[in-house]
């Protein structure tokens, strides 16, 4: 898909991978409406545009608001004219707790942030996305959605639905001009610990990987690359890439593997 001229709504566009991305995009020639819950971070992304000859907007939306998320299309359509895009990077951790010791107001807080509104996003932007002469859909799991994180076993699920969903959406509009990519990144270096108001022990403990993190920069690199080809799945990052063929050959292992360096975070 040829980015330049095109228009992407994307997710979590106030900060993080969410805010690289977009300038990642404009800086091809794309126009971007950015999307998050905080105005003062998408006032930021706005302010780092300035650089770029393109058009954005800036939608402060819950995405969990399925209403909010329906209402969104018109508001994008209004300003851009069409969308050729949607990414869907938005997304929170829970506190770094067993299930048994997580409230249900957490639990669906993660579900409806990470599965529900990726659902939403996807539902409410196919009809005009199908419409278009070429389109794309791109959504982001984590790592924690094929290997299970103690402490992270919510939000594992509901990047595993992410999964799951995007796989399903691929294969269901195979024969219709919308492609579709999952991306799961590993470490990325971001503010997501804060930005889902869990507690400090929701990050891993310094040193407690070998793998560098990489930037937001470079995993919105990966991701817009891999709209551009068309790719079924993406790997961002070496830890990511290391874990999918550590499960995918000994599943016990790798779960016993991260379970071993996470359980004293979780004791």
């Amino acid at each position: 898909m040829n980015i330049r001229d095109k228009v992407f709504v994307v997710t979590d566009g106030g900060n993080g991978i969410g805010r690289e991305v977009v300038l990642n995009l404009m800086s091809k020639g794309a126009s971007v409406g950015a999307v998050d819950i905080s105005q003062d971070g998408l006032d930021e992304t706005k302010a780092h545009s300035s650089l770029f000859a393109t058009n954005l907007s800036l939608h402060k939306v819950d995405i969990s608001d399925r209403a909010a998320v329906e209402a969104l299309v018109h508001d994008v359509e209004k300003y851009h004219g069409v969308v050729d895009g949607i990414i869907n990077v938005a997304g929170i951790i829970q506190p770094f707790v067993r299930v048994s010791d997580l409230d249900y107001d957490r639990i669906e807080r993660v579900m409806n942030v990470n599965f529900y509104g990726t659902l939403s996003m996807v539902k409410s932007f196919l009809p005009s996305l199908i419409q278009r002469p070429q389109a794309h859909i791109l959504n982001v799991s984590s790592m924690g959605g094929f290997i299970p994180v103690p402490g992270q076993t919510i939000y594992g699920a509901s990047k595993a639905a992410v999964k799951l969903l995007t796989e399903g959406l691929r294969s269901e509009l195979l024969e219709t001009n919308v492609g579709v990519t999952i991306v799961f990144p590993g470490g990325v270096a971001t503010d997501i610990t804060k930005n889902s108001g869990a507690d400090r022990k929701a990050a891993l403990p310094e040193g407690s990987s070998k793998m560098k993190l990489i930037t937001a920069s470079e995993a919105a690199a990966i991701m817009v690359d891999a709209i551009e080809k068309n790719k079924y799945q993406v790997y961002a990052g070496k830890d990511s890439s290391m874990l999918n063929l550590m499960t995918k050959f000994a599943p016990k292992k790798a779960a016993a593997v991260i379970a071993d360096k996470l359980k004293s975070i979780i004791q």
